[in-house]
């Protein structure tokens, strides 16, 4: 008896020393054991830890969405409210050097840090109607750009940079609008007057077209052309079976010269 308590003893403390943690999808473990971060991570799935000397830590590699609401500044030295969503991940391989050099504060330390540094830099080349037109892609390119320079090489991944909404100054966007729609009107304007001079070229072509065709019939008749066709015109109608009355002047069948009455 004594024999099977000794040999269960060991047993029963291993299980009391070592507990299991779960790994869920989207997300990696590391091992902190005696205040020193293990360089390997655990995939998703069961893992056997000891609770009293090593602690796991879970870091998320999917993809995270950070909503932030900063005030951008302007060109003319405006400041824009604007709300920014910022898409990124954590690559699963730099987790273990992300919680070391980083911790696990990375969010403030260095995504909010680098985005409002990189937000200012190149919102402050752009005046405000950019941001509330076209120039939006460019500046949501430009930000994402500098943000994948600087935290990449550390082990983040910056998959979008999207300006969700652009609060101007009343007045100011007042006036985007009022140009805005002053520029749809005079492409508008643009657009009828290059129809009106397709249309009116291509009525001058077809003038030009109709006169040359002219010029060309006339300079192939001549008198006897005319001769034959009028022969041939006054034998259809002599054989028509309606009543007619056919007045020449004897020599031409139809054509009679008025300057001869």
């Amino acid at each position: 008896m004594k024999r099977v308590f000794f040999m269960v003893l060991p047993v029963l403390a291993a299980l009391t020393l070592t507990s299991c943690v779960v790994i869920r999808p989207g997300e990696v473990g590391l091992r902190q054991r005696l205040g020193r971060l293990n360089p390997g991570v655990i995939e998703p799935g069961i893992a056997a830890y000891n609770i009293f000397f090593t602690k796991i830590i879970r870091v998320p590699t999917q993809t995270v969405n950070l909503e932030v609401k900063l005030n951008l500044p302007s060109k003319e030295g405006l400041n824009i409210g604007s709300e920014i969503s910022i898409l990124y991940r954590i690559k699963s391989d730099y987790a273990p050097k992300v919680i070391e050099n980083i911790g696990v504060d990375y969010e403030d330390v260095v995504i909010l840090s680098v985005f409002r540094s990189a937000a200012a830099d190149v919102c402050s080349r752009f005046y405000a109607k950019d941001m509330y037109t076209d120039g939006r892609s460019q500046i949501e390119k430009e930000v994402r750009d500098h943000m994948v320079a600087i935290l990449g090489p550390r082990g983040f991944e910056i998959e979008s940079v999207l300006l969700k909404s652009i609060v101007l100054p009343q007045g100011l966007s007042r006036s985007i609008e009022e140009k805005l729609q002053a520029e749809q009107v005079a492409q508008r304007m643009e657009f009828e007057l290059q129809r009106e001079q397709l249309e009116a070229q291509r009525k001058r072509i077809e003038a030009e077209g109709i006169r040359d065709a002219q010029k060309i019939i006339e300079s192939g008749l001549s008198a006897r052309i005319i001769e034959w066709q009028s022969l041939e015109t006054f034998r259809m109608l002599a054989t028509s079976p309606n009543a007619k009355l056919i007045i020449t002047d004897g020599q031409a069948p139809l054509l009679i010269d008025p300057a001869k009455d």
